[in-house]
């Protein structure tokens, strides 16, 4: 496969991100190379495999593969267990395996919901991960986290369970929704924030750089951080920057806020709050940036809404809360303090 370039991840299980430029017809050979001919069951979304879903089924198929397809509707509301609980009957209908697989078609939502699944299903089954968005490209196909929501918050059920390949076809990125392309640049952002002033300056004017190479970067800073701290332990605490604020937005929005606008508004508020403990004030380079990519800014909650939320925040440790706080531009520390101390902060900063 011509103009596919190849990053491997060493954790708990060794895999390949191949980034492939008009490629996705080629992902059957791709698996083929990696895995003995199975049953592969595709977890999708309605806008997604109306898109794809041929081109990946044929692909697989004429590889060797048997496949069988479950559609879910489009959107964070579709990250439920029950919704898993259907993937994994269809799965169970199609016979489907210890010895098959599950793929991934999509965005977020569907790459965690298809790992929870290949997660829990028989105990565990290897899984594709098939990106389909800046986001997912960037952040949730890689490393292994998986989960789905429920009412009281956002990935409180999932399980670490490492993908046995990612396929990214960069060309499916030019179909989305520049709100959904925009989500993506959060991530994008974050990384050079927390890791990289290099690529924070590179991608501080929007529409000056190369997407494909800025993507592989971002990779490559997720794939180091899973590799010395997998199951989020230390290091990998970092990624979390803006995550645990976007998060309570996300949720007292009823997710009508999306996760790449809530973290940029997590992002500057942990700025604020950063501040306000005493680092240096980063609050308006980062707002500077992140407004040039057209995101809203403006928290809607209050600190005390905002506090009940974090609260059930899976990065709580007993009466701890840890935050991710910029020291500067391309270092973030880990702050662990007093869950009442970030909402004194939190109304400091006049949340």
């Amino acid at each position: 496969m011509e103009n596919t370039a190849k990053i491997t991840v060493k954790a708990s299980g060794t895999y390949d991100i191949l980034l492939a430029k008009g490629g996705l017809q080629h992902i059957g050979q791709a698996a083929a190379e990696r895995f003995k001919p199975c049953k592969i069951a595709i977890l999708s979304d309605d806008k997604v495999f109306t898109l794809y879903g041929k081109t990946v089924m044929d692909s697989l198929q004429k590889a060797g593969f048997t496949t069988v397809s479950h559609v879910i509707e489009n959107g964070e509301q579709s990250k439920t267990l029950d919704n898993v609980t259907e993937f994994i009957n269809t799965m169970v209908g199609a016979q489907v395996t210890r010895t098959d697989m599950v793929l991934a078609l999509g965005g977020g939502v569907v790459g965690d919901m298809a790992g929870f699944a290949s997660a829990i299903y028989l105990r565990g089954i290897p899984y594709i991960q098939v990106p389909t968005t800046l986001l997912a490209a960037v952040d949730s196909s890689v490393g292994g986290k998986t989960a789905v929501d429920i009412s009281a918050g956002k990935n409180l059920v999932g399980a670490f369970h490492q993908p046995s390949m990612v396929y990214l076809d960069t060309d499916t990125l030019s179909t989305l929704d520049p709100d959904v392309m925009r989500d993506g640049f959060a991530e994008v952002i974050k990384y050079g924030i927390i890791l990289d002033r290099n690529l924070a300056d590179t991608v501080a004017r929007p529409g000056t750089f190369d997407l494909e190479q800025v993507i592989a970067r971002c990779i490559s800073i997720k794939r180091d951080v899973v590799e010395q701290d997998e199951f989020d332990k230390g290091l990998r605490g970092l990624l979390n920057f803006g995550h645990t604020f976007g998060h309570a937005i996300e949720k007292l929005s009823s997710f009508t806020i999306s996760h790449g606008s809530a973290v940029a508004r997590g992002m500057v508020i942990a700025a604020k709050v950063a501040a306000a403990y005493g680092y240096t004030n980063y609050t308006n380079a980062i707002a500077k940036v992140l407004e040039s990519y057209g995101f809203d800014l403006s928290c809607p909650y209050s600190a005390s809404d905002m506090y009940n939320v974090i609260l059930s925040d899976k990065k709580r440790s007993g009466a701890d809360i840890t935050l991710v706080l910029p020291e500067s531009i391309g270092k973030c520390v880990l702050q662990k303090m007093p869950a009442m101390q970030v909402l004194e902060l939190m109304k400091k900063v006049r949340l």
